[in-house]
């Protein structure tokens, strides 16, 4: 298998992670539903791709959970749902700009943190605005729910870097260069 992945081209290499990506966002999307951890999908998007492949890999995520949700869980066509789900589209890119932008300014470790932070920050503060300007609800945003949305954010981020690691290692690369290496 390490002979397949060490041949593979940056492209093909770029397109299975695309493809892991989006297979774990459906995969996710039927446990998680429409609490898929989008900012833990845009940090690692952000950390290991260029700017705007990690916008359009956000994008792809945030499309497949809509489509699981619409498709096979049968989420409402109301106003309010449809509204949600595009705003939830807005923020998980805004979120993968902020991550990115963190992740540019500081390198390694620190990065990696940074960049998953700001994307939750920034996930978690455009839900709790919006939640609060359309109307009741921004009561469920307690410290033990926040704190809940955060540990799964940040499992699936762990989670799918670790992916990333091993994907690198499999395919004989620097684990180190499957993340710094990443084109701006």
């Amino acid at each position: 298998m390490s002979l397949m992945l060490s041949t593979l081209s940056t492209t093909n290499r770029r397109i299975y992670w695309a493809a892991i990506l989006i297979a774990a966002s459906i995969i996710f999307s039927f446990g998680w539903a429409c609490a898929l951890p989008l900012a833990g999908f845009a940090a690692v998007a952000a950390l290991t791709a260029a700017r705007r492949e990690a916008l359009l890999l956000t994008g792809a995520v945030w499309f497949a959970n809509q489509a699981v949700g619409f498709l096979f869980l049968h989420y409402p066509t109301d106003v309010m749902t449809l509204f949600w789900g595009g705003a939830l589209g807005v923020i998980a890119l805004l979120s993968c700009e902020s991550a990115g932008l963190l992740a540019r300014r500081f390198h390694g470790f620190a990065g990696g943190i940074a960049a998953f932070l700001a994307a939750f920050v920034v996930y978690e503060s455009l839900i709790m605005a919006i939640t609060a300007a359309t109307g009741p609800g921004v009561d469920h945003f307690t410290a033990p729910v926040v704190t809940r949305i955060f540990l799964v954010n940040l499992s699936a981020f762990a989670a799918l870097l670790m992916l990333k690691a091993a994907g690198a290692a499999a395919a004989n690369r620097d684990v180190t260069k499957a993340f710094a290496s990443r084109p701006i």
